[in-house]
Parts: C-alpha cells; structure tokens; sequence
C-alpha cells in the first residue's frame, strides 16, 4: 500500500491474521491485532519486533458483541484512525450435522458470523472517515458443498453473501468490502484438524489441489494486503478463492 494505513486485524495473533499483520508492519503500517489470548499477543509483539507505535494488541473474544465494539473503540484511540478492516479470526470444525449440538452450532456462528458483522459495524464511523476497505475471510467451504462441513460451511457462506450485500451498503462512502476464500492453508488451525483426523494426512490434503500442495498463510496475506490497497481500488463485492485451483474441478 502506497500510503502509511492503520489495519484492524481479528484473529490477529496466528495464521492468516498473523501473517498478514507481518506483511503490513514490514511495509512500515500500523496494525491493530485482536486476539483472546492476552499473553499470546503480548509474544506477537515480541515476534514482529514492533514498537508502541507500530502495533498494538487487544485481548477480546470476537463472539461477543460489546468486546467487539470495545476493541474498534481501543483500536481507534491508539491510532487515532482505521483504514481497515480485515476479519481473520474464525473456527472450524468437521462434524456430520446429525453429530452437532445446538451450543456447538451457536458458538461456531458466533465467532465466525457474528465476530464479522460486529466488527464491520463498529468500523464504519471510522471507515468512513478515511475511505478504507474491508476483508473478511470466507472459505472454499462456503462456495462449494464439502462432507461434514454442513455448519462451518454456511458459517462461510453467510460470510460471502454479507460481504457482496455489505459491499452495496457501503460503496456510497467510498469503503469496498472484499472476501477472500482459502482453501487448505498451513496454519495452527489446520494442524489441529489433522491432529483430530488421524485419517487425513498432508500428502492427501495435496491431493485435492491442481497444484498439488496447500496454501502458505503469506499468500493469503499478499491477497488481502493487495485488497487492502489502492492497487483494488474499482474490486469490491467480490469473493475471490485462493484455492490453487480447488473449487475449479
């Protein structure tokens, strides 16, 4: 991005979120990084060897609404703007619908519905002000069936659509929103799915992939980095898979 910007980043403290925030504070921008774990995030600081004015950590559980509010409001006083958004954090969970619970459905929505649309509620007074963007982050499992993914699945559906409808709303201001869709990607999450099923192994997640192997979480960071930027300037309610090709077969 060509111009010094103030990223606000949930599930920033790992994964795709982290990546991304790595990314931007390379490129010399301030990042927000919204996280559950307190520790956790004060390590991430460590990690990405930025200073008070270059990062900043909140400890807040994207499921619940008035911490969602209270981060933006913390993000925004720090800084003392936001140029966006990018909603990273999320859960996932492979389960036969027959095998869920109404708490499990609930908390899944929670985190990966809810989270978002709070958090782009809670942006817009501040987005406004400076013309930013926002990214969320669906899923291929959101644009194409997949077995036991019946509710995490529509969790990202549901993101896709709020994205193009929130896209409409916004436009008039000057915002874009924007949803990125990864297939496999090598993050923590996905080595707890692997840990929990014993049956999947890396060599044939790959094989799912045209080309043959899973997704870097730096390449989803570039994707939404570049969304972020002027360089996207005429993309917005689109939803765009970074897949390597899988929900092409």
């Amino acid at each position: 991005m060509e111009n010094k910007k103030t990223i606000v980043i949930s599930g920033g403290t790992s994964g795709i979120g982290l990546a991304t925030a790595k990314l931007l504070v390379a490129e010399g921008h301030q990042v927000v990084l919204i996280g559950r774990n307190k520790e956790k995030g004060e390590a991430v600081l460590a990690q990405l060897e930025a200073n008070s004015t270059q990062a900043y950590f909140i400890a807040a559980d994207v499921s619940k609404d008035e911490q969602c509010y209270s981060a933006i409001e913390k993000g925004f006083l720090h800084f003392g703007r936001i140029d966006g958004l990018v909603t990273a954090a999320g859960q996932y969970r492979e389960q036969l619908l027959q095998h869920e619970t109404p708490e499990q459905i609930q908390q899944l929505f929670a985190v990966n519905v809810w989270g978002t649309i709070s958090l782009c509620q809670y942006a817009l007074p501040y987005l406004r002000r400076s013309g930013g963007a926002i990214v969320t982050l669906g899923s291929d499992a959101g644009l194409q069936g997949n077995v036991a993914c019946s509710i995490y699945g529509a969790t990202k559906g549901a993101i896709v659509s709020f994205s193009k409808s929130y896209a409409l709303e916004v436009a008039p201001y000057g915002i874009r929103v924007n949803c990125v869709c990864p297939g496999d990607v090598e993050t923590p999450l996905l080595t707890k799915q692997l840990k929990d099923n014993v049956h999947i192994t890396m060599a044939s997640l790959r094989e799912h992939y045209p080309l043959y192997r899973i997704a870097k979480a730096e390449e989803i960071g570039h994707t939404i980095i570049f969304l972020l930027s002027e360089k996207a300037s005429f993309i917005t309610g689109a939803a765009i898979p970074v897949d390597g090709g899988l929900t092409s077969w």
